[in-house]
């Protein structure tokens, strides 16, 4: 009973200590023009030198955590800033570990959290896979392909039965594939663009 205290106890202290992290970052973000551009974003990491690629998997944690960002675009600003391979490993670095703390926030502050998450998406459908006793299922479909509000149903995870390791487990499988197609996808779109601009 004691360690389940205790374990309970360091999940609450890391998730604090996790979202404290995210909205420094995020105040600091939006005070320094940071969320405004690529060039914005890649000058700061500059500064961080050899750190720059830490500093990146930060904005991601941040970024699933508070929606400063379309999730796409931080991909790809990934690999633009640090090539395909370990621009690919910082994204999902960073999202695996930003969608473990989206997780632990719902379960430990509830459906408020979740519903802060949403903003002004709709919620019912996705509830209705609750109700309906499907979400793990559907939960895992959605994070396979890059097309649902991944970040949203982190956060309704967390308010469900599911427990952690099944949810981690579904999200380290199921990630490399949506960030890949996210991140490589937007790359070859984004070189079209710059093609036809030259």
């Amino acid at each position: 009973m004691e360690k389940t205290m205790e374990k309970g106890k360091g999940t609450l202290i890391l998730t604090a200590a996790g979202l404290a992290a995210c909205a420094v970052f995020f105040i600091y973000g939006m005070k320094n023009g940071l969320f405004a551009s690529e060039e914005a974003m890649a000058q700061f990491l500059s500064g961080f030198g050899i750190w720059g690629p830490l500093a990146f998997v930060g904005l991601q944690v941040v970024q699933v955590v508070i929606p400063i960002m379309p999730g796409g675009i931080s991909c790809l600003a990934g690999v633009l800033l640090f090539g395909p391979v370990w621009g690919f490993v910082y994204n999902y670095v960073g999202i695996c570990i930003g969608s473990a703390l989206a997780f632990q926030i719902a379960r430990k502050f509830g459906m408020p959290a979740v519903e802060r998450a949403a903003g002004s998406q709709k919620l019912g459908r996705y509830l209705k896979w609750v109700d309906n006793g499907v979400f793990d299922r559907l939960f895992a479909a959605a994070i396979f392909f890059p097309a649902a509000p991944d970040d949203l149903l982190c956060f309704l995870a967390g308010v469900t039965r599911m427990r952690f390791g099944r949810f981690l487990l579904i999200i380290l499988l199921g990630k490399p594939f949506s960030i890949a197609l996210y991140s490589l996808g937007l790359t070859v779109i984004f070189d079209r663009l710059l093609g036809l601009a030259g």
